[in-house]
């Protein structure tokens, strides 16, 4: 018998630095509040492009050692956060970074784009009925923007999801479990479209010079599909400490960074949902969206509140 925090949250992403970005502030505010969160990289995220010069040498297409920094890299990310339980999905090193769509290193051995999703899936089955998540966070989809590991990330969690939920499914990784509520990591149009309006003015007082577009933010879309808004303000700058523990991809400068491409993005320190499977609730506070109707404003909303440790069966 384990004891864990009443509240348990996983998160599902792609690679080292995409769980900062899109939900930084999400996972230190619930780590703050004594939630046990749980992150689940599905790479090392070898194929990413290298910022810093002094450590070019790292990239795939010279020493093929960017994982192994990109493990360290986490570590100290999830240090800033506060997130003591991160994990690689099915054990470090098991997926490659697949790399951009279209590119050969989709298809190559281990790529995760080529990983049967059963078989993905069924690494992810076991934390799940181990930690017993009420609540997962995962991409739409699209994967947020078409990246092949990300939409990959997306098929295998929801799977998962459903797999872990089956008396019948491999007995062996443990009791079933059942989650409530699963989400999309998502970003309203109009929030994304004001930002960047913002951000206009913000360059001429940062390092960067040229803005990405909109369409670069990871999930962006209508706002009357987001069910669901994180205040996370308070932890805006573990965040940004999170992205910048990142720093053979990420450059942060004040409020805004910049990746590989050097184009300039602001750090959004409200983060947004959709919920796609459970109910939603809007008891306790809430914020109006840009339709006049509620939403939620706590990833358990509706879910008992339990305010002492729950005893559950590790597996």
């Amino acid at each position: 018998m384990t004891e864990l925090p009443a509240r348990r949250l996983l998160l599902v992403h792609a690679h080292p630095d995409d769980e900062s970005i899109t939900t930084g502030a999400t996972m230190a505010k619930y780590v703050a509040e004594g939630a046990h969160v749980t992150l689940v990289t599905c790479t090392l995220g070898e194929e990413g492009e290298v910022i810093p010069a002094e450590l070019a040498h790292l990239a795939a297409d010279r020493e093929d050692s960017l994982g192994a920094q990109r493990i360290g890299e986490l570590a100290a990310a999830m240090k800033e956060l506060g997130v003591t339980d991160h994990r690689f999905l099915g054990g470090t090193g098991r997926y490659r970074d697949s790399g951009m769509m279209g590119v050969e290193q989709n298809h190559r051995p281990g790529a995760f784009w080529s990983a049967d999703p059963d078989e993905a899936a069924a690494h992810l089955v076991e934390v799940i009925r181990e930690v017993r998540p009420q609540v997962l966070v995962t991409y739409d989809p699209d994967g947020g923007y078409g990246h092949p590991d990300h939409i990959q990330a997306h098929r295998v969690a929801m799977r998962a999801a459903d797999l872990a939920a089956e008396e019948a499914f491999r007995a062996d990784l443990g009791e079933p479990h059942t989650i409530d509520k699963i989400y999309w990591n998502r970003a309203p149009r109009s929030v994304v479209e004001e930002r960047f309006r913002w951000m206009g003015g913000a360059l001429g007082h940062s390092p960067f010079r040229t803005p990405a577009a909109v369409a670069d933010v990871p999930g962006v879309t209508d706002d009357e599909r987001i069910t669901t808004e994180i205040d996370g303000r308070p932890y805006k700058a573990a965040k940004a400490a999170a992205m910048a523990a990142h720093a053979t991809q990420i450059t942060v400068s004040g409020p805004l960074f910049v990746l590989s491409n050097d184009l300039a993005q602001p750090i959004f320190d409200v983060e947004y949902y959709e919920l796609v499977r459970g109910e939603a609730s809007t008891e306790g506070p809430v914020g109006p969206s840009k339709e006049g109707v509620a939403r939620e404003s706590d990833l358990f909303a509706g879910l008992e509140r339990v305010t002492d440790a729950a005893e559950v069966t590790a597996l």
